[in-house]
C-alpha cells in the first residue's frame, strides 16, 4: 500500500513538472487607446482591437494587453510602464507595438517627431525585446474615421464631438490620411532592424473608405444619446473602435499578422462569434449570441467560441438556430440551478423538462469542450442538458448534475457524445433518443441506476456504449448499469470497463415484471471487476457479436449520418 501511495505521488509530481515546463507564448501588447482593454462599466461598448485579439487565437497563446488609453512611445517609456512589460519577456515572447495617435500631439509628455525621437522610442522598444529572446513586431496607426480634408492644424486632432456641438464640414466619399509621417516610422524602423510590420493603416483605412461615410460610422463610437449609460450625452467619434468595429478590424489584422509572422500563424483562429466575460467578444451571455445567429442558415455552421468563464444562464437552442457550433475553452461553463419541484412565477413545479439549465432544439448542433452543469445539488431532478434537436453532437464536453443529468429527450433524436464526462445520481442519463456514447466517463456520485432509457416501441437502437468507463466517488457501491423508464427500454455497453460500484446483477426491471420480456439489456466484453457476465439478472444478454452494433449503423437512420467517420463536418441536407 506504501509503495503505491508513493508511486501517486512521483507520478503526480512527474505529470505537475510536465505541465509547468509546457511553453506558453505570451503576446505582450503595447501602445495607446486603439489598441487598449477597456472598462465594461456602464455597458460601455468602446473596445480597442487588442482587447478582443484573445478571440483570434488558441489557448496555447496568452494576451497581456498593456496598451493605455492616450498613452505615446514617450509617455509609455517616461511612465515606467515598458519597464514593467519589458522585465516579463522571456524567450519566443512577442511583443506587439503601436504608437502615433498620440506621438502627434503637441503636448511636451508626449511629443515625439516622426524620423527622429519616435524612431528612437520604436527601436528601443525593438532591440531590448531582442535582447530578452523575445520577437517585436511593429504596427502602424489605424485610420481615423475622417471623409473630410483636414486642415493644417487639425491633423493631429481627433475628430469627435458631442452631438449638436462643433458640427463638422460636410464629408465626402475620399477619406483623408491624419496620421502623416507617423505612420512611416514603424516602416521604417521595421525595414531597418528587419522586424516584422503589420500595415495596419492601410488595412483599416481600405476598410472604413469601402463602407463609406455612412457605413463606417458601425465601427466607430457613435452612440445615440440616452443610449448607454456609459455615454449619456452620446458621442460622435472617429478614432475608437465600438465592440463591433474592434471585431472587424482584428480579424482582418489577424490574418496579416499570420502572413507577416508566419509561426504564429497556426494559432489563428476565426470564429463568427465570440462570447466572453472580459468584454473581449462579441457579447457578454451565450443566449445572445444564439439569438445573433440567422435562422435557417443552411450549408455552413456558426461558430461561436464561448470564453473562459461560468455563464449562469438557462440556454435555449431553438430549431430554427440550425447548423451551430458551440466551441468553449477551458473553463467554459454553462450553468444553472432550476429542479423540478421548483416553482415558476405561477407558482406551479417547474417539472423535469423545465429545470435543465440548457436546451437544445436545432439541428445539427455541435458542442466541443463545454460544461454542462445544473448546480441546484440532491433536490429530485435537475437537468443538466436536455437535447432534442437531431443529428447532436458533443465531445470533449461535461454534464454535471446529480438526478436525470442528461436528458436524451427527442423521440426521433440521434446523439453522438465523444469522449465526454457525464455525472450524477439516478438515472442520470435518460430519455427516447437513440445515442452513441464513445469513449466516455459515466460517473455516479451516489448509488443508483446510470441510465434510464425510455426508448419508443420498434426503434432499432436505444443507448449504446462503446468503450466508456464506469466510475464512481469513494464509498458508492450499488449502481445498476439501468431501469427501464418504458417497457421497451435499451441500452446496450460494448468493451466498457466496469467499476467495483457495479452490481454483479447489474441491470434492474423497476419493478416492471413485464418490462423484462420487452427491454434489449446487453454486453459485450465488459472489462474491470464490475463486469460479472455469469451473474447478470437473467433478462439480459451477453452479445457473441457486434453484428448490427457498428456505430455508424446505429447513428445511421435514413440519412447515413456517421460523425464517427466524419467528425463534426456539417451535414447535407435539403430543408
Amino acid at each position: 500500500m506504501k509503495n503505491k501511495f508513493a508511486l501517486l505521488i512521483v507520478t503526480f509530481f512527474l505529470f505537475s513538472a510536465f505541465k509547468a515546463d509546457k511553453p506558453t507564448i505570451t503576446i505582450f501588447m503595447i501602445g495607446d487607446s486603439t489598441m487598449a482593454n477597456k472598462s465594461l462599466t456602464g455597458s460601455n461598448p468602446e473596445r480597442g482591437w487588442g482587447h478582443v485579439l484573445p478571440g483570434f487565437f488558441s489557448e496555447d497563446i496568452v494576451i497581456d494587453n498593456h496598451a493605455q488609453n492616450g498613452r505615446s512611445s514617450k509617455s509609455f517609456i517616461s511612465e515606467g510602464r515598458w519597464e514593467k512589460v519589458i522585465s516579463q519577456v522571456k524567450k519566443g515572447d512577442y511583443v506587439f507595438i503601436q504608437f502615433g495617435h498620440n506621438d502627434e500631439k503637441k503636448d511636451s509628455i508626449r511629443h515625439t517627431d516622426p524620423g527622429t525621437t519616435f524612431d528612437a522610442n520604436l527601436r528601443r522598444f525593438v532591440n531590448e525585446t531582442r535582447a530578452k529572446g523575445g520577437i517585436p513586431v511593429l504596427f502602424n496607426s489605424i485610420v481615423r474615421r475622417n471623409f473630410v480634408r483636414p486642415q493644417d492644424e487639425e491633423i493631429n486632432k481627433d475628430t469627435r464631438k458631442v452631438p449638436g456641438q462643433d458640427v463638422l464640414p460636410q464629408e465626402g466619399e475620399k477619406l483623408f490620411d491624419t496620421h502623416g509621417a507617423y505612420l512611416e516610422s514603424p516602416r521604417n524602423v521595421a525595414k531597418e532592424l528587419g522586424v516584422a510590420f503589420v500595415d495596419m493603416n492601410k488595412i483599416t483605412h481600405d476598410l472604413v473608405e469601402n463602407l463609406g461615410p455612412q457605413e463606417s460610422k458601425k465601427l466607430f463610437m457613435w452612440v445615440p444619446a440616452n443610449t448607454v449609460p456609459a455615454i449619456p450625452q452620446g458621442r460622435e467619434d472617429n478614432t475608437h473602435l465600438n465592440i463591433y468595429g474592434a471585431r472587424v478590424v482584428a480579424g482582418l489584422v489577424v490574418d496579416a499578422i499570420a502572413k507577416e509572422v508566419p509561426a504564429l500563424a497556426k494559432y489563428v483562429r476565426h470564429y463568427d462569434f465570440v462570447v466572453a466575460k472580459d468584454g473581449s467578444g462579441d457579447f457578454f451571455t451565450v443566449q445572445e449570441a444564439i439569438n445573433a445567429v440567422p435562422d435557417f442558415r443552411k450549408k455552413v455552421r456558426t461558430t461561436i467560441l464561448v470564453r473562459k468563464g461560468v455563464y449562469k444562464e438557462k440556454l435555449v437552442i431553438p430549431e430554427s438556430k440550425i447548423n451551430v457550433a458551440l466551441i468553449g475553452q477551458e473553463g467554459a461553463v454553462i450553468s444553472y440551478d432550476d429542479f423540478a419541484s421548483k416553482k415558476n412565477r405561477f407558482g406551479e413545479e417547474t417539472g423535469t423538462s423545465g429545470s435543465a439549465s440548457c436546451y437544445v432544439y436545432a439541428p445539427d448542433f455541435y458542442a466541443e469542450n463545454i460544461t454542462f452543469e445544473n448546480t441546484s445539488g440532491p433536490v429530485g431532478q435537475a437537468v443538466a442538458c436536455f437535447v432534442s434537436g437531431d443529428r447532436a453532437y458533443f465531445k470533449n464536453c461535461r454534464f454535471l448534475g446529480f438526478q436525470d443529468t442528461l436528458y436524451t429527450y427527442g423521440k426521433n433524436s440521434r446523439q453522438y457524445y465523444e469522449d465526454c464526462y457525464i455525472e450524477g445520481t439516478v438515472d442520470f442519463i435518460f430519455g427516447w433518443s437513440t445515442v452513441v456514447f464513445n469513449r466516455c466517463t459515466i460517473h455516479s456520485k451516489l448509488d443508483g441506476y446510470a441510465t434510464a432509457p425510455s426508448t419508443d416501441q420498434g426503434k432499432a437502437y436505444g443507448y449504446v456504449f462503446y468503450d466508456c468507463k464506469l466510475t464512481a466517488d469513494e464509498g458508492v457501491e450499488k449502481v445498476y448499469l439501468s431501469r427501464p423508464w418504458r417497457p421497451y427500454a435499451q441500452a446496450v455497453f460494448i468493451r466498457c470497463n466496469l467499476g467495483k460500484h457495479i452490481l454483479p446483477v447489474g441491470w434492474d426491471n423497476w419493478n416492471k415484471k413485464d418490462a423484462e420480456k420487452t427491454v434489449v439489456y446487453a454486453e459485450y466484453e465488459s472489462t474491470g471487476p464490475g463486469a460479472n457476465a455469469k451473474a447478470r439478472a437473467p433478462f439480459s444478454r451477453q452479445l457473441k457479436s457486434l453484428k448490427g452494433y457498428e456505430p455508424e449503423k446505429v447513428l445511421a437512420g435514413s440519412d447515413d449520418w456517421n460523425p464517427v467517420k466524419n467528425g463534426n463536418a456539417l451535414f447535407e441536407i435539403i430543408r
